[in-house]
């Protein structure tokens, strides 16, 4: 990756923090090119852009701060190329697709992260294929459609990697796909037990997975989503594998492009985040996607600031989704686990067409019940449920039955929790749903 490919050098001219600005004669380098400082530790510089007269502002990828100013820098005429192939599947990678389980990777083949593959044909359309989550209430709520996108939305603490985590215990399992995990910007911990798990189960040997933890500087933080998204590419372009992508945290993914953006000193925009957030996000958006030779089925978690859900970042991330499942600190205070917000969770493809009939008039029924739970919660707040119609109080008591119905333990939890997880098919869902609204 470092090999020298070309003799065409510059010279650093500034260092300001991870921004390096190098300044060439003749001859300067493309935006995503990897540049080689002519130092001791042969320091790595990934070009963001290029200025007028020819001066090119590069990010340090590793923070080596002994690159200083006069420093003679090379051009590689390379990006960042990642391995690929089998050899890669059970292994864990950082952005720059060096191993990080403490093995070497004898992959001959490599990808550059930011190549964008032939646009494949997308075939013709086929019926929806729902994939069984197990968990009730995002089988019922927001179906796990194949080669669609799915969000988890909810603040710090309401339990969103716990449930990406029995998503790709229960999925990954039962589905035979090949599943990509990406922690961007998480907790090192996170990682570790996720790691842990997934080799206790036995799912190593089906995953591939990608780490930019929060003690990594913003640009491994930005870059590793890129790079899995290219490795999953390769492996559903090439070896023609169905994919189950999931992505741990994607706002952090804004947040280190925000980073990225104010060390560049980039003018934000009105709602303070970097002037570049929405082709960020779309572009890696868009790559993961399906096609004739495979599909990429994405479960994104989003952190959501202040537990605000109009924040402009997870407002822009929604409208990329196909069903968003919104976790409420609320619910998670009950005890109810997962912390769903019944009322605020979402999904376009909750229709006749992708679930079937029964399924869509139960999901409306329910909704109705619910909405009617919620206007009668304030009138009881007051008056007590003593004082509602017959009528009101077995709508409610219906309500109280169905958010009990949708508290499910999960297996990754086991240990802590001591309960046995639950796998409950989506006909043992509907089933219970029916009983209840009888």
């Amino acid at each position: 990756m470092t090999e020298i490919a070309s003799q065409t050098s510059g010279q650093v001219i500034a260092v300001k923090d991870l921004v390096i600005e190098v300044s060439f004669d003749e001859h300067p380098p493309k935006s995503g090119e990897l540049l080689h400082v002519d130092n001791k530790n042969k320091s790595l510089l990934l070009v963001d852009s290029v200025q007028p007269e020819n001066i090119a502002l590069c990010l340090n990828i590793y923070s080596d701060h002994t690159i200083q100013k006069k420093m003679s820098v090379i051009r590689t005429n390379k990006s960042i190329e990642i391995p690929v192939g089998p050899e890669i599947i059970g292994r864990v990678f950082n952005a720059m697709g060096q191993p990080i389980d403490a093995k070497p990777v004898g992959a001959q083949q490599t990808r550059d992260i930011f190549a964008f593959p032939e646009r494949a044909e997308q075939g013709t359309a086929t019926k929806p294929e729902i994939l069984e989550t197990g968990i009730k209430v995002i089988d019922f709520f927001a179906p796990f459609v194949k080669g669609r996108k799915v969000g988890i939305i909810g603040g710090a603490g309401v339990g969103k990697t716990v449930l990406t985590m029995e998503l790709i215990h229960n999925v990954a399992k039962t589905s035979g796909a090949l599943s990509f995990f990406t922690g961007i910007g998480e907790r090192i911990r996170e990682g570790h037990e996720l790691f842990e798990t997934l080799k206790e189960r036995d799912l190593l040997k089906n995953t591939v997975m990608y780490f930019g933890q929060m003690d990594e500087n913003p640009v491994m933080r930005s870059l590793v989503g890129v790079a899995a998204t290219a490795a999953a590419e390769y492996f559903r372009d090439t070896h023609k594998k169905d994919i189950l992508f999931f992505a741990d945290n994607v706002y952090r993914y804004v947040q280190a492009k925000n980073e990225l953006s104010t060390i560049l000193d980039q003018i934000p925009t009105e709602g303070g985040y970097g002037p570049t957030m929405f082709s960020d996000i779309k572009t890696i958006q868009d790559r993961l996607s399906s096609n004739q030779n495979g599909s990429i089925t994405a479960v994104q978690t989003i952190y959501v600031p202040a537990d605000d859900l109009s924040d402009p970042a997870v407002q822009m991330i929604q409208h990329e989704l196909d069903s968003v499942i919104v976790l409420s600190r609320k619910v998670a205070e009950q005890g109810i686990r997962p912390a769903v917000d019944l009322i605020k969770t979402r999904s376009s493809l909750l229709s006749p067409e992708v679930v079937g009939d029964r399924h869509y008039i139960l999901s409306v029924r329910v909704q109705a019940v619910l909405q009617k739970h919620e206007s009668l919660k304030n009138i009881i707040a007051i008056i007590g449920e003593g004082e509602l119609s017959p009528a009101d109080r077995a709508e409610y008591a219906k309500a109280q039955q169905l958010i009990a119905f949708f508290s499910q333990d999960t297996h990754v939890t086991e240990d802590l929790t001591g309960k046995p997880g639950q796998f409950v098919t989506r006909e043992e869902t509907l089933k219970g749903i029916e009983e209840i609204l009888i």
